[in-house]
Parts: structure tokens; C-alpha cells; sequence
């Protein structure tokens, strides 16, 4: 039972930890990311299993996550709200050529990042050029170029 207890947690915190770190982390990973990621599995492994490596151990963890996984998927299928708090929402970051300031600050981007992917998604060169930039949930961006 002792695992089983170590993994939700594990898992609860892991998730809120991905969240508050914000959808960039999702798809702009960086090499400092990769170090990062490679410490907190080591880490995380450690937790789960404590000072038991057995192959039961390991199968009821693994069988935990899962299940956590699943069940969070059908409570999100029945619960927009619920969605949203654990995924997010997309959020505009640029309107009619106009950054929003206040929504790439909290995103951790700049227009940089929104004229790269106005570069290589739609070969824009220019922020006017942009009617919409998207941040969506899995953290890409976007772009919806002005009608020309």
C-alpha cells in the first residue's frame, strides 16, 4: 500500500510541478532542460521506489500511475473545469500585430519567440503580418497571419 501512496503523491506533485512551470517547458526544451528532466527522473525513481527494487514493487508502481493517468483522463473528459485547471487554455499573445505584454511575461516568452514561429510556421517576417499568435495547451504556437 506504501507504493501505491508514494506514487499518487509522486504523480500529484509531478503534475502540479509541469503546471506552475508553464507550457513552454513543453516544447522549447532547452539543454539545461534536458539536465533538469534527467535529475528529477533519477529523483523521482528514488521516491517511488524507496529501498524496494523488487519487480512487484516496480509492477504496482507502474500499475498506480497508469490507473492515476487514466482516471484523470475520464475526469477531464466529463469536467471542463477541471480540464483547464490541469491543462490550461490557450491564451492570445499576439492580436492584430500588438503584443500582449502582460500574457508573454506570464507565458515566460517574448515576441522573439512569437516571430520564430511566425517565421517558420507561416514564413512571416514581420509582427504586423500577424493577426493572431496562440499559445496552446501543449505549447506551441500558433499563427494566424493577417488576410493579405
Amino acid at each position: 500500500m506504501e507504493t501505491v501512496i508514494r506514487g499518487a503523491a509522486i504523480y500529484a506533485l509531478l503534475l502540479v510541478i509541469m503546471r506552475l512551470s508553464g507550457r513552454r517547458t513543453l516544447s522549447q526544451m532547452t539543454p539545461f532542460d534536458l539536465v533538469l528532466i534527467l535529475i528529477v527522473a533519477e529523483t523521482t525513481q528514488q521516491a517511488l521506489l524507496g529501498d524496494d527494487f523488487s519487480l512487484v514493487n516496480s509492477a504496482v508502481l507502474i500499475v498506480t500511475l497508469f490507473a492515476i493517468d487514466i482516471g484523470l483522463s475520464y475526469v477531464k473528459k466529463r469536467s471542463g473545469r477541471v480540464e483547464r485547471n490541469l491543462d490550461g487554455a490557450p491564451v492570445i499573445l499576439v492580436s492584430h500585430g500588438e503584443p500582449d505584454r502582460k500574457v508573454l511575461a506570464g507565458a515566460r516568452m517574448s515576441v522573439d519567440d512569437v516571430l520564430e514561429a511566425a517565421r517558420e510556421k507561416q514564413g512571416l517576417e514581420r509582427l504586423d503580418q500577424v493577426r493572431f499568435a496562440v499559445l496552446e495547451t501543449n505549447g506551441e504556437i500558433s499563427i494566424i497571419p493577417e488576410s493579405r
